[in-house]
């Protein structure tokens, strides 16, 4: 039996794990944190999650998407918050869509669960990668808890890491490895509204907020227990920025000024700004991601990305379902037959030009979402898109359902529409008056010459 080696444990490492048992290979898993089930959740790392069609299908074909559902919450739109007070609901997709937010944690508690619970997978929590050698195909581990290092020499290795992952960094060592590092010049700082009385949320349930203030926002996605995680996105150095915020009295003067709505919602305030760490925020991008018919990077260890499309665990779980796509495409009678060189260059050739379109997507949605949502011809633009999506179902769909709801749509499929969409939009918003054409319905001609347009290019 072909034994797999997944270095890493995380929402991505787990659902390879479970496809990997599923596929009847022996599984062993090197985690560096332990177990997460039998500790106390840490604040100020747990993002909540944006679980999206991509994400559902992975989870539908390992068996564990109906209990997934149980932890998450649909989030039908965008709530948008002025500074002035007024809201605005901005819909995701047709009716019926959403996004759900869900919580770190209780997902990778739960695919952790589903893994171990596979007679051929081995959980090694405390499993620090400490050194790779490549050429061998040996990973060596230290276990901090047992005091001990140990080695292992698995057939096949995934790097399933993370943004800074171990394995990559040995893959780098070798000539001709391209990897590059971005950081925005944002950061980021996670917050909390809690439950209102018996457990009630404080602000719209089935929604993602958004404080949008141009060069900078504030977010919130909702969880089971009424309560909000929000997450602060804000410039390091500058006027408006992390380092002109290092006393209460500026941090309150801030929040009176910038979000004066959710500050009476956030008792907790100066305590989790002060004791919650400001992160950063990475796209990483390298190549190749295989070596030697034996390594191979996974998720962010890959590809890294900035989470304004809530694409990235979404993206990684993608990874593991065309994987495993291939792989039984590649699979005969026995694992013996599988030529893992060809399996791995394949994998690579066709998920390097999606892994580069969602993470452009990624970093342009971000000043989408902080600038663009409050600006009346974005809005305009949307309403257009949403008037062109129902009259017209088989031709056109807006950019941001390509990505999240289209799961049969490549990320790069989705981008080469995109830029035609932007293309298109650009010319029709030249039209003179374009605002007062449309609420008269005067739209018609041009709107007909745009899909026929784009019928053309697509």
């Amino acid at each position: 039996m072909t034994k797999i080696g997944i270095v890493g444990g995380g929402l991505v490492g787990s659902l390879l794990s479970i496809y990997m048992a599923q596929a009847g290979f022996k599984v062993d898993v090197y985690e560096r944190r332990p177990d997460t089930r039998k500790m106390k959740a840490i604040g100020g790392r747990s993002i909540n999650l944006a679980l999206s069609n991509r994400g559902w299908k992975a989870l539908e074909e390992v068996g564990i998407a109906d209990e997934i559902k149980e932890l998450a919450i649909p989030m039908n739109g965008r709530v948008i918050h002025q500074v002035d007070g007024t809201v605005d609901f901005q819909p995701y997709g047709k009716e019926g869509e959403a996004i759900y937010s869900v919580s770190r944690e209780g997902l990778n508690n739960a695919l952790d669960a589903l893994s171990m619970s596979l007679p051929q997978v081995d959980y090694h929590y405390n499993a620090q990668c400490e050194n790779i050698d490549i050429e061998r195909g040996v990973l060596y581990f230290s276990n901090y808890k047992k005091k001990k290092y140990f080695k292992a020499k698995p057939d096949i290795i995934f790097g399933a890491d993370g943004a800074f992952s171990k394995v990559r960094l040995a893959l780098q060592m070798r000539k001709r490895f391209d990897y590059t590092q971005d950081y925005l010049e944002h950061g980021y700082k996670e917050l909390m509204i809690p439950a209102g009385e018996n457990g009630t949320w404080q602000i719209e349930k089935n929604a993602l907020h958004i404080w949008p203030r141009r060069s900078f926002m504030l977010i919130a996605l909702p969880n089971l227990d009424g309560s909000f995680t929000c997450t602060l996105f804000l410039s390091f150095e500058g006027k408006e920025s992390f380092e002109n915020l290092k006393t209460p009295e500026a941090v309150i003067e801030f929040f009176q000024k910038e979000f004066p709505d959710v500050l009476p919602l956030m008792p907790t305030l100066l305590q989790d700004f002060f004791d919650n760490p400001t992160d950063a925020l990475i796209t990483v991008r390298c190549f190749p991601w295989t070596y030697n018919d034996k390594f191979l990077l996974i998720g962010d260890a890959s590809h890294a990305i900035v989470p304004f499309y809530g694409q990235g665990m979404n993206s990684g779980f993608e990874d593991c379902r065309v994987f495993n796509q291939l792989l039984h495409e590649n699979k005969g009678e026995g694992d013996d037959d599988i030529n893992w060189a060809n399996l791995c260059k394949e994998y690579e050739d066709k998920r390097k030009i999606d892994a580069e379109a969602i993470a452009d997507f990624a970093l342009k949605n971000f000043v989408e979402m902080r600038d663009s949502v409050a600006d009346d011809n974005f809005l305009l633009r949307k309403t257009i898109e949403k008037h062109l999506q129902e009259k017209y179902p088989d031709v056109f769909t807006p950019t941001y359902s390509l990505v999240t709801f289209k799961d049969e749509i490549r990320y790069s499929e989705a981008m080469r529409r995109s830029k035609i969409q932007d293309k298109l939009f650009n010319k029709l918003f030249k039209t003179k008056n374009i605002a007062k054409k449309w609420e008269k319905g005067k739209l018609t001609e041009a709107l007909d010459k745009f899909v026929e347009e784009y019928k053309e290019l697509v």
